[in-house]
């Protein structure tokens, strides 16, 4: 399984390849998508389009997870990043892959176990589980990274219920 972990954001979209060899976990490529603030949103909305298609159609996983928007104080940008999320998802849907979605909530308790966990309890677990020297950066990355991890756990125990 070739997990593409999403971290959606107008500014920044973080990116996450990790591969689930019978348990060995191998984090392939990673990254962000970056946007000028001074561009305008259809422009930016079509970048981060264009990047993950191109990201996609290059590596081809076989799944994506997307994480969920998380409700912000500020409405203004709740908003865009919820459509830089929807373009997310419309770049994975029309190369065909199965779409699934985590709230922050359960990519924490997926990655470190509990709910609450730090940013930085996410990101040191993430460089443990892969055996990594440092930590991904940028921030997104190492959070879209943690969404693909999650669904690898998650699929794994949906497997086990079926």
């Amino acid at each position: 399984m070739l997990v593409l972990g999403i971290d959606p954001g107008t500014a920044i979209t973080g990116y996450g390849l990790v591969e689930d060899t019978d348990g060995d976990l191998t984090l392939v490529i990673y990254g962000a998508i970056i946007t000028a603030s001074d561009w305008p949103l259809p422009q930016r909305l079509q970048h981060i389009y264009r990047e993950l298609t191109s990201l996609i159609k290059s590596r081809q996983p076989t799944v994506a997870a997307v994480e969920e928007l998380f409700f912000s104080k500020n409405v203004r940008t709740a908003l865009s990043v919820g459509q830089a999320r929807g373009v997310a998802l419309l770049a994975a849907a029309n190369a065909g892959l199965p779409i699934h979605e985590y709230t922050p909530l359960q990519v924490k308790q997926a990655i470190v176990g509990y709910g609450r966990a730090t940013k930085d309890q996410v990101q040191q677990m993430v460089k443990m589980l892969l055996g990594l020297d440092d930590v991904p950066q940028p921030d997104d990355a190492a959070d879209a990274i943690a969404v693909a991890i999650c669904h690898i756990h998650s699929a794994k125990l949906m497997a086990m219920t079926v």
